[in-house]
């Protein structure tokens, strides 16, 4: 299974227990806790730290355990046991049952709604405990957009950048081309060029909005029409607005592709599966993606690669991805290793061979002039990581998962069983504003 957005199970009522130190205890304790204004020095004496990551498949598990070595052989006195996990909806229900039994790792990654379940029940330890400040310099390096991701529903920051993309639009440029079609500019351009090459057993587009256990990218693609228009899916305390004009509108769009037979439903990467068939014109997907995409095609036609078309707001691209988080309960020297490791995967250097390597973009620009090759070789990548600095993130709270199902199950209701954009979507906020309600 693929890493590009997790199909999760819905959250559970769990508590999260105090629980001892997570992963391997170093045998002394050489970096005291950080007092205020205090960043935690890297231990001195031997410590292992363990990360509960899914970087475990196809380019990413060479990538990660680069970073990994990379890591010890500047501090060899720091062993970095990794616990892959085959995909995102396995790591998530591991960390809660590893937090519930006290057996927590040292890091982990975490959805932004991961993280609000795991603070809410004190389990995971706020960034200025290791930096001595809630806003450590580094930071100010890292694009707008993933500034502002670390960040939970109380304004501290809990979480650290790793692995993030945000969505592109990949084509059949042959077909296009044979059509007399371009890559539109617009959301209307969308709609005119998918009706126009659906022919021939041809259908613009294949999508997975996913379902209630989790949404995937045709859900994804949804939000992203709601905001380029205007509209508001959540306030930013999560209070959700799903049947909205806007959303409403967004999903009837949908439909209006789903009825001129321009558009189809599907399982596991629909649209790329489509794409690489010559049975479909467009799919759009994670730029992490991207090395999918292109073993799929094949070199059967020129793939194209641009920016997704924009709405009346302009230019509006959603956040795709993962942070880490260090769980409390790692002792005072774990905690110091942990935070020197985080600062380190987000330097330039190392963030340009993560990002060259693993096909996620680097968080932050300084990457870019190291990388030179690889964006001469791929040049969505320019595109790509510009829209990380106006990409946004759905509000970090724990019932914000269910909601993104809720509104999974509302475009398939529309689109596979003919029911009414608006009914299905008052179906979804009378859902999801439950969710918040019981927290």
């Amino acid at each position: 299974m693929r890493f590009r957005i997790a199909a999760v199970a819905s959250l559970a009522a769990l508590s999260l227990t105090a629980c001892a130190g997570g992963g391997t205890p170093a045998a002394t304790t050489s970096a005291p806790a950080a007092a205020s204004g205090t960043e935690l020095a890297v231990p001195t004496k031997p410590v292992t730290i363990t990360f509960e990551e899914a970087m475990t498949i196809g380019t990413l598990k060479p990538a990660m355990e680069k970073l990994v070595a990379d890591f010890q052989a500047k501090y060899p006195n720091i062993t970095v046991k990794l616990q892959g996990d085959p995909d995102y909806a396995t790591m998530y229900t591991k960390e809660k049952a590893e937090v519930q039994a006290g057996n927590a790792p040292t890091m982990g990654q975490a959805y932004e709604s991961w993280a609000s379940y795991f603070q809410s029940g004190g389990a995971i330890t706020p960034i200025s405990e290791l930096a001595g400040t809630d806003t450590p310099p580094q930071v100010s390096t890292f694009y707008k957009g993933v500034q502002k991701d670390l960040t939970l529903g109380d304004g501290k920051t809990w979480m650290w950048p790793f692995n993030k993309s945000v969505l592109i639009l990949f084509s059949n440029a042959d077909m296009l081309k044979a059509d007399g079609q371009s890559a539109p500019k617009t959301w209307d351009d969308y709609a005119s060029v998918m009706k126009a090459v659906s022919k021939g057993g041809v259908t613009g587009s294949t999508i997975d909005p996913g379902s209630a256990a989790g949404a995937t990218f045709g859900t994804q693609w949804f939000e992203i029409l709601d905001k380029s228009d205007g509209g508001t899916l959540y306030d930013n305390d999560g209070t959700p607005h799903l049947n909205d004009a806007g959303a409403v509108k967004a999903l009837t769009y949908l439909k209006g592709l789903k009825d001129a037979n321009a558009l189809a439903t599907g399982k596991n990467y629909p649209g790329e599966t489509a794409l690489g068939a010559q049975k479909g014109a467009f799919d759009i997907s994670s730029a992490a993606g991207y090395g999918f995409e292109k073993k799929t095609v094949g070199g059967k036609f020129d793939l194209g690669i641009s920016a997704l078309p924009t709405g009346a707001s302009g230019p509006v691209n959603e956040l795709t991805g993962t942070n880490i988080v260090v769980f409390k309960n790692a002792t005072a020297d774990q905690k110091a290793a942990a935070w020197a490791f985080l600062k380190f995967i987000t330097s330039p250097a190392e963030q340009a061979g993560w990002g060259s390597t693993s096909g996620y973009l680097p968080v932050t620009p300084q990457a870019l002039p190291l990388m030179q090759k690889f964006v001469a070789q791929n040049p969505y990548e320019t595109a790509a990581v510009s829209e990380l600095d106006t990409a946004f993130a759905l509000p970090p709270f724990s019932w914000i998962f269910k909601c993104q199902g809720y509104e999974a199950t509302a475009i398939q209701d529309v689109l596979d069983n003919g029911a009414a954009p608006a009914d299905a979507l008052n179906t979804a906020q009378t859902a999801c504003t439950a969710a918040k309600t019981q927290g």
